[in-house]
């Protein structure tokens, strides 16, 4: 099986909405929000492909020196295969590419398995957002890329981040969070 992460397209949309509704029916985006996403500036947004098929995303919003994870989100039944960490990996690489060295996001509180793989990064909560999805309750968590030395801004320079690279699928660690 071979798994790559590669830019999203318009093209990958459907497959997209499709992941987006199952994993979140209460509080899904709509395609116009994704669209509008992939056309923003300041805007990052991959998929991880598996045997042809898209099987998860990613996206990050970048501004100065801070950025934040829109979403992650990886098919229940491709999770625990390293796809999730992948997208975050990538998502933190093009952070730093693009400058920014603080990232942030919200997770819901009920998600203990995507807030083990940030912490596992090194995300650390910072608050709480009452209420936020639906009426349930949101961590917000942060990362700096200073106190990390494999990201740090040597690191970066020294081509940190694969573009379009392999997805890693060694891992039991799932990606099921949303960073929104």
């Amino acid at each position: 099986m071979t798994a790559r992460l590669r830019a999203m397209t318009y093209a990958d949309l459907p497959e997209v909405m499709t992941i987006e509704r199952r994993l979140f029916p209460e509080d899904a985006w709509s395609e116009r929000m994704f669209r509008q996403e992939l056309g923003a500036p300041g805007r990052y947004y991959l998929v991880v492909e598996s045997d042809g098929r898209v099987v998860g995303y990613a996206g990050l919003m970048a501004a100065g020196d801070q950025s934040d994870v829109q979403t992650i989100a990886v098919l229940p039944e491709e999770q625990g295969k390293g796809y999730g960490r992948s997208l975050l990996e990538e998502l933190l690489a093009e952070a730093l590419r693009r400058g920014a060295y603080e990232t942030f996001l919200e997770v819901r509180a009920d998600n203990p398995r995507a807030q083990e793989l940030y912490r596992r990064r090194g995300f650390v909560r910072v608050g709480v957002r009452p209420g936020y999805y639906n009426g349930h309750d949101a961590l917000v968590m942060a990362y700096n890329a200073r106190n990390h030395p494999t990201t740090a801004p040597d690191a970066e320079a020294q081509g940190a981040g694969p573009r379009g690279a392999e997805a890693r699928g060694d891992s039991d660690e799932g990606g099921d969070g949303r960073g929104r």
